[in-house]
Parts: C-alpha cells; structure tokens; sequence
C-alpha cells in the first residue's frame, strides 16, 4: 500500500510516495512540483493539477497525506495561496477514490521528531535518519512531504494491512 505525503504551495510543492517494505518503510519517489510564477494563478493550478494526476497514474497510492492549512495571523494570504495548491491534491485524489487524510504541521513534526517544534533541520535530519537516506532531503519541501508520509505511515503502521 503505497501513501502519497504531499506538502502542497503554489509555488513549489513537496511530494513524496512511500511504501512497506519488510517491517520498514522504502522511499519510491520523492521530489517537487513547480508552477511558473508568470502565469495567470488559473494556469499555474492547472499546471499542479496535470503534475499531480500524472503522479498519480504513476504510483497508485491507497492513500494521500497533505498538510492541513495553517495560516498566521500576519500572513494570511499564506493560507489562501497554499489551499488552492491543496484543493488541486484533493480534487485530483478524490477524482480516483484515493483516501486523504490531513495532518498539521505540529502533528507531523512531533510523529517523525517527537517534538512539535522541530526546525526545518531537525525535520531533515529525522526523516534522512529514518528512512535511512545517504543525505538530506533538499529541497525543504520534499523533507516536509516525506515527514507528511511518514506521519501517516506511523498512524497506520498498528493496522496489518500496511505491512506486508
């Protein structure tokens, strides 16, 4: 059973497809989706949006982990940009009965740190550590997807369905 992490922006979009592997966890694929910044906001989602169908019909996963939204009272635009990014994920997952499930940030830091704090670098260093990576995940947006994976990975690990 494979599972999707996405960490979703307008911008650059971390993902990262994970699957069981003996009692362990293996990285299938890892990497971002880009949209051109000079685009209308309507072209630059429809561009995440065939990006992420094609993800799709490449991995199949069971199921999709996205980011919740956070927005910051100083920043809420943040919020707003980012959810277009997200709904794009969700429609293309509902669209092939994937299962979503979200998770805040401070809930996967704390999953894959133990701390609900955890920097950027302490992310990276977790996530490297425990999928046994030669080095960091970089950019920092793939980092956060595999965290995203990994979070759901360990809510579900009790279930024997997901270990094979």
């Amino acid at each position: 059973m494979k599972i999707l992490g996405v960490d979703p922006g307008l911008r650059t979009s971390g993902y990262a497809v994970i699957a069981p592997h003996e009692r362990d966890v293996q990285v299938i694929d890892a990497g971002t989706i880009t949209a051109d910044e000079k685009l209308p906001l309507a072209e630059r989602l429809a561009q995440i949006f065939a990006e992420i169908e094609s993800l799709l019909d490449e991995h199949q996963p069971a199921v999709m982990a996205v980011e919740e939204l956070y927005a910051h009272y100083k920043h809420p635009r943040t919020a707003i940009l980012m959810g277009h990014a997200r709904g794009m994920f969700l429609l293309a997952a509902t669209r092939r009965d994937i299962s979503v499930k979200g998770y805040s940030a401070t809930r996967v830091k704390k999953s894959v740190t133990g701390s609900g704090r955890a920097s950027k670098e302490q992310i990276q260093l977790a996530v490297m550590t425990q999928l046994n990576l030669a080095k960091l995940p970089s950019p920092p947006d793939v980092a956060d997807a595999l965290a995203i994976a990994m979070c759901c990975w360990n809510e579900q690990a009790r279930d024997t369905q997901w270990v094979s």
